[in-house]
């Protein structure tokens, strides 16, 4: 079997062959239908511009997290306040905690 010029019709009897073959053999690519649309790429997808894509993605998610932490921390209401000297990460970012704190060491 040819695995370059495969066709889906004339592949019936030898899928079997080159599946059992592929399971037993380290190696080569198992045959696949080529007709077939994935929108990730399909069977052993390797696109040339990969790592722009990863990147680009990479970005959009940093953008898209860094805008929902925005939004938290600006709609964070706090009816009880962190100790002093207590570590409590929001203490860095959170408007009311700021604003309470300043207003503690005026006093």
């Amino acid at each position: 079997m040819d695995r370059k010029n495969f066709e889906p019709d004339t592949m019936k009897g030898d899928l079997k062959k080159g599946a059992a073959a592929a399971t037993h053999q380290s190696g080569g690519k198992i045959p696949y239908p080529k007709h077939v649309w994935s929108p990730a790429g399909g069977w052993y997808s390797q696109p040339a511009n990969w790592k722009a894509n990863t990147a680009i993605m990479g970005a959009v998610i940093v953008g898209i997290t860094a805008i929902a932490w925005s939004i938290s921390a600006e709609r964070e209401v706090r009816t009880r306040f962190p100790e002093p000297d207590r570590f409590f990460p929001s203490r860095n970012w959170s408007r009311q905690i700021i604003e309470h704190e300043r207003s503690q060491k005026g006093l």
